[in-house]
C-alpha cells in the first residue's frame, strides 16, 4: 500500500498570506496566539485600572469589591475569550481537513480514471432480459 501524496501548500510569509486575494492561505491560525496574548494584556490593564480607580476613590469596600469582583470578571473574560478562540481554531482546522479530504479524493479519482477508460465496455451493467 502506497502512502498518499502530501497536499501541496504554498505557505508564504504572513504578509503574503494577508494580501492573498484568493483566500487560499489562511491567516487566522497564525494570529490566534497573538490575539490571545492581546486579550490577556487588555484584561490585565482593565483590572489594574479598575483596582486603581477604586483605590483613588478611597472606599475600602470598593477596593475589596474591585479586587475580588474584578479578578473574577477578568478570569471569566479570559476563559470566555479562550473558548471563543478555540472554537474559531476548530472551525478553521475542519476547513483544512476538508481540503485534505477533497485533495485525496481527487487523487484517488485520477488514479482510478485511466483504468475505467480502458475497460469502459466491461463496466456497464448487462442488458435487461
Amino acid at each position: 500500500m502506497s502512502v498518499p501524496p502530501v497536499i501541496p501548500t504554498s505557505r508564504g510569509g504572513f504578509f503574503s498570506s494577508l494580501f492573498d486575494l484568493s483566500f487560499t492561505r489562511l491567516v487566522t491560525t497564525r494570529v490566534v496566539k497573538a490575539l490571545y496574548i492581546l486579550l490577556i494584556v487588555v484584561v490585565a490593564i482593565g483590572l489594574v485600572a479598575t483596582i486603581t480607580s477604586s483605590i483613588i476613590a478611597g472606599s475600602i469596600t470598593g477596593v475589596l469589591i474591585s479586587v475580588i469582583g474584578g479578578t473574577l470578571g477578568a478570569l471569566l473574560t479570559i476563559i470566555y475569550g479562550r473558548i471563543m478562540l478555540e472554537v474559531l481554531l476548530a472551525i478553521f482546522r475542519i476547513l483544512e481537513t476538508n481540503r485534505e479530504i477533497a485533495y485525496l479524493q481527487r487523487q484517488q479519482l485520477l488514479a482510478i480514471q485511466p483504468q475505467g477508460a480502458a475497460g469502459g465496455a466491461s463496466q456497464q451493467p448487462p442488458p435487461a432480459a
